[in-house]
């Protein structure tokens, strides 16, 4: 398996100023298989501990933070001499380890040249209730499902991948049918490693689903794990209504679909623990689409996706023949699967938000930031090219750039361009 982020790493080992790295992303990314191939690949030894498996290792950093007792530890427990030049520490489940995220600063001040990597499931919610994390002390990367770019790259085309992101048009045009095919699929697949890894050796539809449906059962198992017990019930009823909630022709989130009377109140504090827990990405509204976007966020209005589109269409039980043949049973759905799809992409290197005129006449489906321009996208799920909502938007804000994505092929007009959906992660 190949994973973009692997590039990342290397950046940030050879970095001179590296500090201790936290991996954060949700459970089942492949955060544990990435750290090790790392390791394997990029130096000698790879110093593994897991402290969710390893009840003895958990007090290794409640007494004090002295490194060199903490490495003669580690030594012990991995049966070799630690060499700083060469040798990879990888703290996995970190946060079962008391005081564990906070040693993080020591190494970071006494003992900078090693080498250290930490993650562990939920970690963004052990970080929110961490309240004496030392900012400053850690570097930090964030891991997501695997983008459509990595799952052709894992599937057997990675030469078409590198044409697509190399936007070199006259050759993806030939390909444009076969592309659409992937993406259906990759619709049904998603990005989860385990799944992904699964298809290209057994080609199972079937056992996909399965493998999908485990991974949504350990993710609510992990509610009761990790949650205040007092939050449990109200995070298994947003989770649950998440798909009647993306459904909707207009994906605002309302709190009253929930359950009959529920209020912003109710359910922020649940709403926060997905996000933080990496499940669910929220995109907020924005009343006025200017440079910093986030200075003009609506906190009352926003959006959640799932983390994967694959694991959508499992909560949902979307037949695979529906997705590969272009069924029009989906309707509605099929819209809020392309936008599912093309959060999920853009999320990876953006930060996401949306608008909506002031008499609700008119809605941009994302809008993202590079630079010094607001860039507005509206999303199509086939190859309708009516762009009202983007053309009101264009003439309201004229932006230099504005982009329409759909299954149609690219195209440049005076106004906006078409990119492909299966082109959007290389806008």
């Amino acid at each position: 398996m190949k994973r973009t982020l692997y590039e990342k790493l290397l950046d940030w080992k050879n970095d001179p100023g590296r500090k201790p790295l936290i991996l954060q992303g949700a459970r089942q990314v492949g955060k544990t298989w990435l750290m090790k191939e790392f390791g394997s690949k990029e130096y000698e030894q790879t110093a593994y501990l897991n402290f969710e498996s390893s009840e003895r290792l958990r007090s290794m950093f409640t007494s004090d933070f002295n490194t060199k007792r903490i490495l003669s530890v580690i030594e012990i427990e991995v049966g070799y001499k630690i060499r700083p030049e060469n040798t990879l520490i990888i703290f996995d489940e970190i946060q079962e380890a008391g005081k564990g995220l906070t040693a993080l600063k020591y190494f970071c001040e006494q003992a900078p040249e090693y080498y250290i990597m930490a993650a562990g499931s939920l970690l963004g919610v052990s970080l929110q209730s961490n309240t004496s994390f030392p900012v400053g002390k850690v570097d930090f990367l964030r891991m997501y499902p695997m983008s459509f770019f990595e799952f052709l790259e894992n599937t057997g085309y990675s030469m078409l991948k590198d044409q697509l992101a190399g936007e070199n048009w006259s050759v993806v045009e030939v390909f444009h049918e076969k592309l659409v095919e992937l993406l259906r699929l990759y619709y049904f697949i998603g990005g989860m490693p385990e799944v992904v890894d699964h298809y290209r050796q057994h080609e199972d539809l079937n056992a996909v689903r399965n493998i999908q449906k485990k991974i949504l059962l350990g993710y609510e198992n992990d509610f009761a794990k990790y949650a205040p017990i007092e939050i449990v019930p109200r995070i298994r009823l947003v989770w649950h209504k998440l798909i009647s909630q993306i459904a909707k022709d207009n994906r605002k989130f309302i709190f009253g679909q929930i359950k009959k009377g529920a209020r912003a109140k109710d359910f922020e504090t649940a709403i926060n623990w997905l996000v933080d827990a990496g499940l669910v990405l929220k995109i907020n509204s924005v009343e006025k689409p200017s440079i910093p976007l986030n200075a003009y966020v609506n906190i009352d209005a926003f959006k959640l996706f799932l983390l994967d589109i694959g694991l959508l269409n499992a909560l949902a039980d979307v037949d695979a023949r529906i997705l590969l043949e272009k069924n029009l049973i989906l309707t509605e759905f099929k819209g809020a699967l392309t936008e599912q799809f093309v959060a999920q992409q853009l999320n990876i290197n953006d930060t996401l938000y949306y608008w909506t005129a002031s008499n609700a006449t008119a809605e941009v489906d994302f809008l993202i930031q590079r630079q010094n321009e607001v860039i507005p996208i509206e999303v199509k799920a086939e190859e309708n090219l009516k762009s009202k909502s983007l053309k009101v938007y264009v003439e309201k804000f004229k932006p230099s750039l504005a982009v329409r994505t759909s299954m149609s092929r690219f195209r440049q007009q005076d106004w906006m361009n078409n990119v492909p959906l299966y082109a959007i992660l290389g806008l």
